[in-house]
């Protein structure tokens, strides 16, 4: 599913195809789940002649603010992505392997299209119909981002002020980095991945971390995520150390990382992989 290290990478990739230019040419695709009931030709008209003045992110929702018009907003759901047209991309793994274009060179799954007037292309597919699209008058007075706490990477917190948020909260801190009120952005394959990197049991309750183990954990975060945007969310650059490569179940995981097991459990209502003799 889409973190905010995929998201942040999404809306790179519009902002250097969109961002100061008039969009030229657009499709919506017909689809009342992803368009949320708003027909094709709201979404054409407001933004069809339009210039991009902003492409912006909170948490995993994304919008593009247009110049006197309504602004696009997103979210990619679980398998939702937008890439570049004929550029390179990473591929999530709920793409799977097949082509991303079909036989006559149409994006599989394609929901939206737009186009600058200089020809540079982004596409958003979803073969799930699990993302989302709607228009507001300001994203960030939006319900689905207003109700967002902090960006984890824009606005981190200092460890001093998480113990202090977190003292009295006894929750498990697995459900609680899961809490987008409290850590916008930060979804099931990240939180296990800093918990692992921050040797924390994802079973700890919340008042029962120290301010500098959270120093360590708000640090960890930001490397994580600075990788992982710097790869472009493709996780096949991500470091070959990281609980990433195996916290998968299946063939797509592994029993065990440097000589230690992986448990697979669920913890905070979430399937979570974590290695019990590491994380205290």
């Amino acid at each position: 599913m889409p973190e905010l290290a995929e998201v942040e990478t999404v809306r790179r990739v519009m902002e250097s195809a969109l961002l100061g230019k008039q969009i030229g040419r657009v499709e919506f695709v017909e689809d009342n789940l992803v368009l949320n009931k708003i027909p094709s030709e709201t979404y054409q008209q407001e933004v069809l002649g339009a210039t991009v003045a902003e492409v912006g992110r909170k948490g995993k929702f994304w919008w593009i603010r247009l110049e006197n018009r309504m602004s696009l907003c997103g979210h990619l759901g679980m398998a939702g992505w937008i890439r570049e047209v004929g550029q390179p991309t990473a591929r999530l793994k709920e793409h799977g392997k097949k082509p991303l274009d079909d036989e006559s060179g149409r994006p599989r799954f394609l929901k939206m299209r737009l186009s600058a007037q200089d020809g540079r292309t982004v596409v958003m597919t979803d073969g799930r119909r699990l993302a989302r699209l709607w228009l507001a008058e300001d994203p960030l007075q939006s319900k689905p981002i207003k109700q967002l706490g902090p960006d984890v990477y824009k606005e981190p917190r200092t460890p001093v002020q998480l113990h202090e948020l977190l003292r009295k909260r006894s929750a498990p801190i697995k459900a609680l980095l899961l809490d987008q009120k409290l850590f916008a952005g930060v979804g099931n394959w990240l939180a296990d991945e800093v918990l692992y990197q921050s040797r924390i049991s994802p079973k700890r309750e919340g008042n029962k971390i120290s301010k500098d183990e959270f120093e360590v954990l708000l640090a960890r975060l930001k490397k994580i995520l600075d990788d992982a945007i710097d790869a472009k969310a493709d996780e096949n650059l991500f470091p070959s150390t990281w609980l990433f490569h195996r916290r998968w179940g299946g063939k797509r995981g592994a029993d065990a990382i440097d000589g230690m097991a992986i448990v697979r459990e669920e913890v905070g209502g979430r399937t979570t992989a974590w290695v019990p003799e590491l994380q205290k």
